[in-house]
C-alpha cells in the first residue's frame, strides 16, 4: 500500500451506499434534499472524505431518517 492510500484510510466506513437502497433514493435525489454536490456527496459516500460538518452529518442523517451510527461505522 502506498503511503497516499495509508493516509487516506480512517477506520470508518459510510454506509451512505446501502442506506440510499434500501430508502430507493438515489444520490442525486439526497444532493437536492441536503444541499450538497454529488461528488462531495460520492466522496463521502466511497469513504474518501477526510472530514464531515456536524451540518451535514445531521441533513443526511434527516434526509435518510437514519441515525449516525446507521451511516458511519468503524471499518477496522
Amino acid at each position: 500500500m502506498s503511503p497516499a492510500e495509508e493516509d487516506e484510510l480512517t477506520g470508518i466506513h459510510c454506509r451512505l451506499d446501502e442506506l440510499l437502497a434500501a430508502r430507493g433514493m438515489t444520490l442525486t435525489r439526497l444532493s437536492e434534499i441536503v444541499g450538497l454536490s454529488v461528488v462531495n456527496l460520492s466522496i463521502l459516500k466511497n469513504d474518501r472524505a477526510r472530514a464531515i460538518r456536524y451540518s451535514t452529518l445531521s441533513a443526511i442523517c434527516r434526509a435518510l431518517d437514519c441515525e449516525v451510527g446507521d451511516l458511519l461505522v468503524r471499518a477496522d
